[in-house]
């Protein structure tokens, strides 16, 4: 668990719980969701006496659930948003030999990887509480870029810190959209090695299971992609029906939230239309598999008719001069042998030139 209290130019880590509110700027708790469950009784006795109230006990349950989806729900005194990230683990980042070639192995251990846990935000007026998984880095990645941030400003005289709890809740939720990117890379090559193996004539492809995994991640990920636009959403439903602001520098931040939000709802958007193309393009590559499989099918069946077709005189020839009669032509001449030998030779010859010229016998059917 760290905290830290983040000033208009001004971000420094405490070393502990600070006993009251400090007099300017807000408090940014960041816990790992054990941890949040073992101190939430020290974390909610500062926020009933600086924040005006404490998280209740059902938000609380919230908090540490670790199935919960996407949503968002407000109080009177602060807003509680559960917000679902698109991850993948370490471990799944090198599993392609290069950027464009992966294993059928491979892309099971891809879906594998998938990482959709939930990091909840508890944004009161001048407190924000972040519950984190115990493997997440947007915590330790905020807490570095504001430090970086507020170094920045020392020099430079121009803050980029955020401006209060619900500006740097919404950075942190646009982070993790944005980092979705890994993921997008990920599923790419994922679903374009199962591609390559469907659609490779050479390939007798049987493990169905990687592909329905697949199409279910990708439901999956849909169904998360929905309920972060849904959550987001409300966010912007109820930052609307926040009181005006009569200070023209209350009125510029509550714009940027606004924008802010709208933001990061047009990038959940991109990733939610991102998904539905990999959907479509994973059940294109099954449908031309199957019409790969069938112009296969078809390929040969004509094959073997047009030799049945070639061999049917043929067989009709023997059976002519195999018929149990005394006097058949040729049957007692010293050349009917090669003579009926010739006669089969030309019929096959001209008939196999004939579908050959039809291109029944080639790669490709004439229409």
């Amino acid at each position: 668990m760290r905290f830290f209290h983040i000033l208009a130019d001004r971000f420094e880590e405490l070393a502990e719980l600070p006993a009251a509110l400090p007099a300017a700027g807000f408090v940014w708790i960041g816990s790992g969701r054990r941890e949040f469950e073992v101190h939430r009784e020290a974390m909610q006795a500062f926020l009933q006496r600086g924040a005006g109230g404490a998280i209740v006990d059902l938000h609380v349950s919230d908090l540490l659930n670790n199935q919960l989806p996407s949503h968002f729900e407000d109080t009177s005194w602060y807003d509680m948003l559960v917000f679902r990230r698109l991850a993948t683990t370490q471990a799944g980042k090198a599993l392609f030999v290069d950027e464009n070639h992966g294993t059928l192995a491979s892309a099971r251990r891809a879906l594998e990887s998938i990482d959709t846990s939930p990091v909840g935000f508890a944004v009161f007026d001048r407190v924000l509480i972040t519950v984190h998984p115990a493997d997440c880095q947007v915590r330790e990645f905020f807490a570095q870029r504001l430090t970086q941030h507020s170094h920045e400003s020392d020099l430079r005289g121009t803050a980029r810190l955020p401006a209060n709890p619900a500006d740097l809740m919404l950075r942190m939720v646009n982070h993790m959209v944005d980092s979705y990117l890994d993921l997008r890379r990920l599923l790419t090559r994922q679903l374009s090695t199962l591609q390559a193996e469907l659609l490779n004539p050479k390939s007798r492809f049987d493990d169905w299971q990687v592909l329905l995994a697949s199409r279910d991640a990708l439901h999956m990920l849909e169904d998360t992609c929905e309920d972060q636009r849904s959550a987001i959403q409300e966010w912007i439903d109820a930052l609307d029906e926040w009181p005006p602001e009569t200070d023209p520098g209350a009125q510029r931040e509550r714009e940027l939230l606004r924008v802010r939000s709208r933001d990061v709802l047009e990038h959940i958007e991109r990733v939610l239309a991102h998904v539905r193309r990999l959907q479509q393009s994973a059940e294109a590559a099954v449908q031309m598999h199957f019409s790969a499989l069938g112009h296969r099918t078809n390929d040969i069946m004509r094959t073997l008719t047009v030799l049945t077709a070639i061999f049917m005189p043929l067989n009709l020839v023997t059976g002519i001069f195999g018929m149990n009669f005394d006097f058949i032509p040729l049957i007692h001449a010293s050349t009917g042998f090669w003579v009926t030998m010739g006669i089969m030779a030309a019929i096959a010859i001209g008939l196999g030139s004939y579908f050959w010229r039809k291109r029944y016998l080639g790669t490709h059917v004439r229409p």
